[in-house]
């Protein structure tokens, strides 16, 4: 009979929660989108890359900025794929031309698009629409997911339903947009750390945007740190974000930040040894209960598990060899 991987067994027929490389990292100039461009390659897919269309772009020059961001796309600086853009708002005059420009002119499809400053769900669903009638209008063969921006009242009052969305894949928590958004009632020190963990409203924000994604499979991307200097600054927030708060993404606004947020949000050695061990005596078991060490296991402890391996991929670690049957499908007799 068929050995079944982990993805085929633990939802129940539905899709696996998404899973995406754990840093974003924004560019705004051509300078910084090339050496970003140029330090992923160096790196591996392991991190994102968003060109910024939003705060990039002159005023005035925003169809040359769209121009530039296109230009960029499946180019040889995009040898993974994983380049996405961040387009102007639903208020800005000019969205509707970003994302048309880029989806016509680029010789690939962006990763991902991000929409900044959601106000209210049904901003969110029509800006979502128009990019898929353009995209099938452009016989783009795939649809292009969505990343939403929540950095508003309106958009936090409605966290869930804009994770609900069809499209979306991610939602960002715009921490010194949501501070500012308050008009002084937040202290400046809640857009640092360690303020940024310990105000009550924007651990409120905070929480209500991870809880969120994970009731309905989306991925929790958290804010910048602004720490440029001390990546033990950078590497502390980023472990806080993923322990405390569930967040398994975070954006990066300078190149320094990358490997210490990849860092932060990689499984360690042993967590990635174990859960091999587990789920590879799922697999023999057929997905009943099993036994290691003195704990006892089940389907429930097994999604968290393959969570481990997936974030271990994702991360750029390295999984054991043994793992191979529990990524791809092999007969057994038996």
């Amino acid at each position: 009979m068929r050995v079944l991987t982990p993805a085929e067994v633990l939802f129940e027929g539905e899709a696996p929660p998404t899973v995406l490389p754990a840093c974003d990292h924004y560019a705004g100039s051509e300078k910084l989108m090339l050496k970003s461009l140029a330090l992923q390659q160096q790196l591996g897919p392991v991190f994102d890359v968003t060109l910024d269309c939003e705060d990039g772009a002159q005023v005035g020059r925003e169809a040359e900025h769209a121009e530039l961001v296109a230009s960029l796309l499946g180019s040889e600086h995009d040898r993974f794929g994983r380049v996405g853009v961040r387009i102007h708002d639903f208020a800005h005059a000019h969205w509707r031309d970003d994302a048309r420009l880029i989806l016509r002119a680029a010789k690939r499809a962006p990763a991902y698009i991000t929409l900044p400053k959601i106000r209210h769900v049904h901003d969110a669903a029509e800006m979502i629409a128009f990019i898929e009638a353009t995209r099938r209008e452009l016989g783009i063969a795939q649809p292009v997911p969505v990343q939403l921006l929540v950095e508003t009242h309106g958009a936090l009052t409605r966290v869930f339903e804009l994770a609900a969305l069809p499209g979306v894949e991610a939602l960002s928590f715009g921490l010194m947009d949501f501070v500012s958004a308050h008009d002084g009632a937040i202290p400046d020190t809640a857009m640092r750390s360690p303020g940024q963990f310990d105000h009550p409203l924007v651990r409120r924000a905070k929480l209500e945007i991870s809880a969120a994604c994970h009731a309905f499979g989306k991925v929790p991307s958290h804010n910048v740190s602004t720490e440029v200097r001390d990546m033990s600054v950078v590497a502390n927030d980023a472990q806080r974000a993923r322990n405390e708060f569930g967040y398994t993404r975070m954006w990066s606004i300078h190149p320094a930040q990358i490997e210490a947020i990849v860092a932060a949000f990689a499984p360690r050695d042993e967590e990635i040894a174990t859960a091999t061990d587990i789920l590879l005596g799922a697999q023999t078991a057929h997905w009943g209960p099993t036994r290691h060490g003195d704990t006892l296991h089940d389907r429930a402890s097994y999604r968290y598990y393959w969570s481990v391996l997936r974030r271990a991929q994702a991360t750029g670690r390295a999984v054991p060899q043994d793992a191979a049957p529990l990524f791809s499908k092999v007969s057994a007799n038996g």
